[in-house]
């Protein structure tokens, strides 16, 4: 019953990413109409005005993120997602309301203020979900992501213009009345000294009465994983009566509050894990596929012209969508780390035989469709949905809100930089060499991941701090 109740909690959450998935392709479906002559607007868009409307949502999202991060911190993790859901609900409200060009675009950018659900839905899921499901659980906000996307793909592709709109618009609205089911994260309850209410939270979430053993030793385990002295103060001695629970521990005075500059000199195992979060976070986002996901359909019109652009599109947000089930599954059986290295060589082989294939046409043109529906398997297996799970697993409470929202800012950037230059770096080199400049990332993410990036499933965050803080532990293990 408890994982039952975790896994609801966690699908009730990540049905937020559905809107987001829904407004961030909604370009893929309209730029060939806003462009033309018989546009809904009031006038054509022009190619500056098609840029900013494929991309704009990712700045909106850049700006709004640090904002969530001080919510989530204030008000809760699951109030911020509240608040965040009302801008998904405000952008359609718009686009329902006016056709004027100016409206739209303030509309597109309102909406990628709801992308910053993407550092809260992580955080949240990891607070509330045991080890075991944990990355699991993470992998949802992908699967719902893709899930928008089909429903965007679809509506877009055979409704009328104000149907998709409307129906967007249901999407969103019942998305924030689920929010009201869930309880608030015991981490944060705990971090604002709501101890009787995180027992109530922690109760919920495992099945169990407030007064059980398995309540007290969780509510234990997220008091030692605030205390930002945990790697001076565990050793392996301490960690094994912990486990047995033979030693009583005396109540320690509370201690000073460090700001995050002096939490992360004090501590050189979040300073690399930081790192690598960073870097495997940024390097995905390079990696091309969200190019693939905003202009999917004028995309397979000129790669596939003799394949409907339109169930391309459908096909390959089903694809994404077994995908990343198939990353949720995989990330608690093969690990995080052995999915980043292969998956990211199998994406860089794709994308290179794709970009030879869409620049000579050496075999038909199915073979294109089937390697971009390739390319998303290895990458949402890998790059799509493991730097999302590091980012939320690897960081202590103490400065895990800061670091996540410093990881989507810096991915919400990328998006914006890659959507924007696309057009224009295809115009200046071809669709072909810019899926060379993919498969080169591709490669370098893998070769990364070897050397830096440690095994993390099933650890608790303590053990994974311990990991990067100790190089002899950074086994590649792949």
């Amino acid at each position: 019953m408890a994982v039952l109740l975790q896994v609801v909690s966690s699908i009730i959450i990540c049905y937020l990413c559905m809107s987001l998935g829904l407004m961030f392709t909604w370009p893929s479906s309209t730029l060939q109409l806003f462009e033309s002559q018989n546009t809904t607007l009031t006038r054509p868009m022009g190619s500056t005005e098609l840029a900013l409307f494929s991309s704009l949502s990712s700045i909106g999202a850049m700006i709004v993120t640090p904002v969530a991060a001080y919510l989530m911190d204030t008000i809760g993790r699951k109030k911020t997602a509240l608040v965040l859901s009302m801008a998904s609900t405000l952008s359609w409200t718009l686009i329902a309301a006016s056709n004027q060009v100016e409206l739209v675009l303030t509309a597109i950018f309102i909406s990628g203020m709801g992308g910053a659900v993407f550092l809260v839905v992580p955080v949240y899921i990891g607070e509330i979900c045991q080890e075991s499901i944990r990355g699991a659980m993470m992998s949802c906000s992908i699967v719902f992501a893709a899930g928008g996307m089909l429903v965007s793909y679809i509506l877009g592709g055979y409704c009328e213009y104000h149907v998709m709109i409307y129906a967007s618009l249901s999407v969103c609205v019942s998305g924030a009345a689920l929010l009201l089911l869930l309880k608030e994260s015991p981490t944060f309850l705990m971090q604002k000294g709501l101890e009787a209410e995180a027992i109530r939270s922690i109760a919920f979430y495992r099945s169990a009465d407030p007064d059980s053993k398995e309540v007290l030793n969780e509510l234990n385990a997220i008091r030692r994983a605030i205390n930002p002295d945990l790697e001076e103060s565990v050793s392996e001695e301490e960690q094994k009566l912990n486990k047995d629970e033979k030693v009583e521990k005396k109540p320690q005075a509370p201690k000073e509050k460090l700001s995050i500059i002096q939490f992360l000199r004090k501590s050189p195992s979040t300073r690399r894990a930081l790192f690598v979060a960073v870097t495997v976070g940024v390097s995905a986002v390079f990696q091309g596929l969200i190019v693939v996901q905003v202009y999917a359909m004028p995309l397979f019109s000129e790669a596939i012209p003799t394949m409907s652009a339109t169930v391309c599109s459908i096909i390959f947000a089903l694809v994404t969508i077994l995908s990343a089930l198939g990353s949720a599954y995989l990330s608690e059986t093969a690990g995080r780390k052995a999915l980043m290295v292969y998956s990211c060589m199998a994406s860089g082989l794709c994308c290179l035989t794709l970009g030879s294939q869409i620049q000579l046409h050496w075999a038909p043109h199915a073979l294109t469709a089937v390697l971009i529906y390739a390319f998303c398997v290895f990458y949402t297996l890998g790059a799509g949905t493991i730097p999302f799970v590091i980012a939320a697993e690897v960081f202590l409470p103490e400065i895990k809100s800061f670091v996540s929202m410093l990881c989507i800012e810096l991915n919400w950037l990328c998006s914006f930089i890659i959507l924007f230059i696309f057009n224009p770096l295809v115009e200046a080199i071809g669709l072909g060499p810019v899926f060379y400049l993919f498969a080169t990332i591709c490669f370098c993410s893998s070769l990364f991941c070897i050397f830096f990036l440690p095994e993390t499933k099933g650890l608790t965050v303590d053990a994974i701090q311990l990991l990067f803080l100790d190089s002899k532990k950074k086994n590649s293990r792949v």
